[in-house]
């Protein structure tokens, strides 16, 4: 549990969600340059494909120089459509900036790029021999959200709920929303394919791969912010 600890120095930018926050869009402007085919072309190329990162037949120097393990970073910042890039910079922009001011910019990114990576290879370990390839931020922005709950477990979300032709604006406690969201995601697992084609073991890794990384990084903070 974090104790409140006064700060006289003024909150810094949150630098690190702005910048990929500019990543991801000016990679999405880019791609949607580009012809049908070579858009294409390049998600299959710097997505994280499970069929081509698991390939066992392989030989390690051919890997390393088609940076095969580099696409686990690489799909962070390669959305699919402009839906896809507008919900998880929603979420990044909402849980990341509170979770970076605690964090700092190197332990945030960090995180994001660290964190990302791991939960797109979880996936690509549940998919294993599936050739769509996996992109988006989603799993490093789950992270972020795991990182969140666990620095800031009393904190309390807005939330607006239509009541009739009103709209009513109400504070939800975070863990509540959060624990939702994240079941949700387990249950996608049985029922996605309904949903789409979308990696739901990626979300749920990030989010606990970001709860763990906060909960290691209590003594850090705690250091800094008596500074």
């Amino acid at each position: 549990m974090f104790v409140q600890l006064e700060s006289r120095r003024k909150p810094r930018p949150p630098w690190a969600t702005l910048v990929i926050v500019a990543a991801c869009v000016i990679a999405f402007l880019w791609l949607a340059t580009l012809p049908l085919a070579d858009r294409l072309a390049v998600i299959n190329r710097w997505g994280t494909v499970p069929s081509t990162l698991l390939d066992p037949n392989a030989p390690w120097l051919q890997q390393l120089q088609e940076l095969r393990a580099a696409r686990l970073v690489t799909a962070l910042f390669i959305h699919a459509d402009w839906l896809h890039l507008t919900g998880n910079l929603l979420f990044l922009i909402v849980f990341g900036v509170p979770a970076e001011r605690a964090l700092g910019f190197r332990r945030f990114l960090a995180l994001f790029v660290i964190g990302g990576a791991l939960a797109n290879l979880v996936g690509a370990l549940t998919l294993a021999g599936t050739s769509a390839p996996i992109v988006g931020s989603s799993g490093a922005v789950s992270a972020i959200v795991g990182a969140y709950l666990a620095l800031f477990p009393r904190a309390r979300l807005g939330l607006v709920i239509p009541l009739g032709v009103f709209l009513e604006f109400v504070r939800i406690p975070a863990p509540l929303l959060i624990g939702f969201w994240a079941g949700l995601q387990l249950l996608f697992t049985y029922v996605g394919p309904a949903f789409g084609e979308v990696a739901w073991w990626t979300h749920i890794a990030g989010f606990l791969i970001g709860i763990v990384f906060a909960l290691l990084s209590r003594p850090a903070i705690a250091r800094r912010l008596r500074e």
